[in-house]
């Protein structure tokens, strides 16, 4: 692989041209940044790359006092409830709410560290019960609840298709995303993203929608083994 530098300009031309069909909407970049080093964040805020996703709250908590104080972080993982505090006080954006619950606890917290949050609500339009996420009909419901609570704002929605051997066949997971996206957009006036899991799906991802896409290796090549 070529650098860091080198590999975000090539995932922009790939989102690019997956998105060249849309106007007027932004397709962002997000670095899935799990097991990387404060000095290869760094090395890709210093390509543009501002954007970066962590899953694991101890990773966390120890990489972004040391990285760029120019990156804006998300957490991307399953978030438990006794991690709200870190959560909210570490990140800008929980992109895996699956709950109201959840949702009302981020809420409580941010009113007392003085913070707000933007938030994504997982679907889990697969079904699969390996994931995490609300079922699509329980969205609505949820989305009327959380988005009147304070401090947090509802960004959109993001699923996580399952592996498949072909990714053209991840499409209509992202397809069904949008479809229930359309449908809070008009039921209840919120405007949400489409936000893909996964890199291998980048371009079925934008074409369907997506407006954030996670990239890992593509920018930062194979990831290195987490410490014990």
């Amino acid at each position: 692989m070529g650098s860091i530098a080198d590999n975000i300009a090539q995932v922009l031309e790939q989102v690019k041209e997956a998105s060249a069909s849309r106007s007027g909407e932004e397709v962002r970049l997000l670095g899935a940044s799990k097991t990387r080093t404060p000095e290869e964040i760094y090395e890709a805020v210093e390509a543009g790359l501002l954007l970066f996703g962590e899953n694991r709250m101890q990773e966390a908590k120890q990489k972004i006092p040391l990285s760029s104080s120019r990156a804006q972080w998300h957490f991307i993982g399953h978030l438990q409830s006794n991690k709200v505090r870190d959560a909210v006080a570490l990140f800008s954006c929980i992109q895996s709410i699956d709950s109201v619950s959840l949702a009302e606890s981020i809420s409580q917290e941010a009113e007392k560290q003085g913070r707000a949050i933007d938030i994504l609500l997982e679907v889990n339009v697969s079904g699969e019960k390996s994931k995490f996420g609300m079922k699509p009909e329980e969205l609505l419901f949820a989305l009327e609840k959380i988005n009147v609570l304070p401090r947090l704002r509802v960004c959109g929605l993001m699923t996580l298709a399952p592996w498949k051997e072909n990714v053209h066949e991840a499409r209509p997971y992202f397809v069904r995303l949008r479809e229930w996206r359309d449908v809070a957009e008009k039921e209840l006036g919120i405007k949400c993203r489409v936000v893909d899991g996964y890199e291998q799906t980048v371009v079925e991802a934008v074409q369907e929608g997506s407006t954030l896409v996670r990239i890992g290796t593509s920018i930062f090549g194979e990831r290195k083994k987490s410490k014990p």
